[in-house]
């Protein structure tokens, strides 16, 4: 699952240090928003030509593995 760990960097120059798709300051959050509010990745990408397929998946992989981590911290 650690396919991701190229595509997703956390700089605390940009955005505050959320984590980020590498190379823009569009945030793994912005991403799972536009998904959760509707939007399909292929309509993501339109809007975002500078994001691929990859990316979207890399934020969704990002996520899991965070929750993941977060449900054993806490159990």
């Amino acid at each position: 699952m650690n396919n991701f760990v190229s595509q997703i960097s956390i700089d605390p120059q940009i955005r505050f240090g959320k984590p980020c798709i590498s190379g823009t300051r569009i945030t793994v959050y912005d991403v799972l928003g536009w998904l959760a509010s509707g939007m399909s990745m292929e309509e993501v990408i339109n809007d975002f030509p500078e994001l691929t397929y990859e990316n979207l998946l890399a934020c969704l992989a990002f996520s899991a593995e965070r929750e993941h981590r977060l449900q054993y911290q806490y159990a």
